[in-house]
């Protein structure tokens, strides 16, 4: 009989009561004070338990969040290339996944922030620790600038999805995606890097 190799998957009802845990951390503490410990501990399991279903804290939160994407694999390609084309390559790179079927999660996600506080706090925990910080970290810019920065690119980019795929306002919900790149990219650049009001 063949030995069996990789991780076992475990006990669902393990997994599912950590990562009830874990989105009731992240909601009430926000990402950075959760700790596995106090998720562990929460679950009733020991946080070694925690490591050998989700590995890091990173990717607890985004099994909990449900996340279609690991942002720490598309942010490379938001900020390669030239400081200049950032905004758009953003834009371009938040609707090449909201157009994908893994956009329905995110769709999801959306409308339940609008009725459920607990969503909402867990959607504002992705964007500021999982997405606009990661990018916000290769800016040179002044750091006390970074949170209203971060932001005024969060309302852009809700604004859009929330337009697009929730509401369908036309022509925004079919425009070509290259449309709205061209369109919206420069105010989301603007916001990374141009003058800030005072």
């Amino acid at each position: 009989m063949a030995r069996r190799t990789g991780r076992r998957p475990g006990n669902p009802d393990t997994r599912e009561a950590i990562l009830a845990a874990a989105r009731t951390a992240f909601a009430e503490r926000g990402f950075d004070a959760a700790s596995i410990r106090a998720i562990a501990a929460a679950a009733q399991v020991d946080p070694a338990l925690v490591h050998h279903y989700f590995g890091s804290k990173d990717q607890l939160f985004l099994a909990a969040m449900n996340s279609p994407v690991d942002p720490r694999e598309i942010i490379p390609r938001i900020v390669a290339g030239p400081r200049d084309g950032l905004g758009e390559r953003l834009v371009r790179l938040f609707l090449g996944v909201w157009d994908s079927p893994a956009g329905a999660a995110g769709v999801a996600l959306l409308r339940s922030s609008l009725t459920h506080e607990w969503s909402a706090r867990l959607l504002r925990e992705f964007l500021v620790t999982q997405v606009l910080r990661r990018v916000l970290d290769h800016l040179d810019v002044d750091p006390a600038e970074l949170p209203l920065r971060g932001s005024l690119v969060a309302s852009q980019m809700i604004g859009l999805a929330m337009m697009r795929y929730v509401v369908r306002l036309e022509p925004v919900a079919s425009a070509a995606p290259e449309t709205l790149v061209a369109a919206i990219g420069p105010t989301v650049q603007r916001y990374l890097t141009g003058t800030l009001p005072e």
